[in-house]
């Protein structure tokens, strides 16, 4: 499969990045901070507790979600807070059928929920968008939290997000480079992304001068790395999101910019990947390790 697959049951994109917060307006702040840019939409879930603030980027965009209210949904959300504290809490994989997704997963042996329909306001403009999603049971995708989506509105109801003011496009954040899975058992998630959810694996390699094992998986011009250290002692004991690499078109614009803005931010490094240049978030990123890539 490719990354512009065409048939309707197959995963198209990483459709949104989920990032679990204890304090919604103080970390719209800090990821506009981060971005370069402000929210394309700021809104809440009716009946569950839960409110976001999205951003869209060139190839996904990102959620961050905190509890606003009661609900079944904040009452997750606190759960996963107070066990786990802030971080990436989980992706959300594009169809363009829910329907014949889930037909295509449960062919495959993997017992993805029926579709449900949904919707959400945006408080900024007061659109409305509507999706179908479906359920990745746990037991069945290793604990990572996963659903899947079919939005039933254009893509453009959720506008691209907008420069801060004084902020040039080369120096903001344009898209997700890739997203890191750790895991104590490659193989296995070999198997789970690979062979049950269909997507592409690019790439198999062991690094033992990094003491790591990667698997790259490539869905709609977005990655899925998944490490695992090849020091048992090392290794989590179950899978887990841990973090994210943005994609930036000038890396030392966009390290001086948040440099100015007070963030702590590493010098720019060359990256692991030829023609990379990367630097580190360090801080006030509320629990998700954070790169900065660009080209040297």
């Amino acid at each position: 499969m490719n990354d512009t697959a065409s048939h309707a049951g197959a995963f198209t994109s990483v459709d949104h990045i989920i990032i679990a917060v204890d304090d919604l307006p103080a970390a719209e702040k800090a990821y506009s901070a981060i971005f370069g840019r402000g929210p394309s939409w700021r809104g809440m879930h009716p009946g569950r507790g839960t409110g976001n603030v999205l951003y869209r980027l060139d190839n996904t965009y990102v959620e961050v979600l905190g509890v606003v209210g009661e609900g079944p949904g904040a009452d997750d959300l606190k759960k996963r807070l107070a066990e786990k504290g802030q971080g990436l809490y989980g992706i959300v994989l594009g169809v363009a059928n829910a329907a014949a997704a889930t037909a295509t997963l449960r062919s495959r042996g993997f017992p993805a929920g029926d579709p449900v329909k949904g919707s959400g306001r945006d408080e900024i403009t007061g659109n409305i968008r509507h999706w179908n999603t479906f359920a990745m049971p746990g037991e069945a995708t290793h604990g990572l939290f996963m659903l899947g989506i079919e939005h039933l509105d254009p893509a453009d109801a959720l506008p691209m997000a907008p420069l801060v003011a004084g902020v040039r496009a080369d120096a903001a954040v344009s898209a997700a480079d890739h997203v890191v899975v750790l895991t104590p058992d490659a193989d296995g998630c070999k198997t789970l992304f690979g062979d049950m959810l269909g997507i592409r694996l690019a790439l198999d390699q062991t690094k033992p001068e990094w003491g790591v094992r990667q698997l790259f998986f490539r869905v709609g011009g977005m990655t899925i790395e998944v490490a695992q250290s090849l020091d048992a002692s090392k290794a989590p004991k179950a899978d887990f999101f841990w973090g994210l690499a943005w994609s930036v078109r000038n890396i030392a614009a966009a390290q001086a910019r948040l440099a100015a803005a007070g963030l702590d931010v590493s010098e720019v490094r060359e990256g692991r990947k030829a023609g990379t240049a990367v630097c580190t978030i360090r801080k006030e990123t509320f629990g998700v390790p954070t790169l900065l890539v660009g080209p040297a």
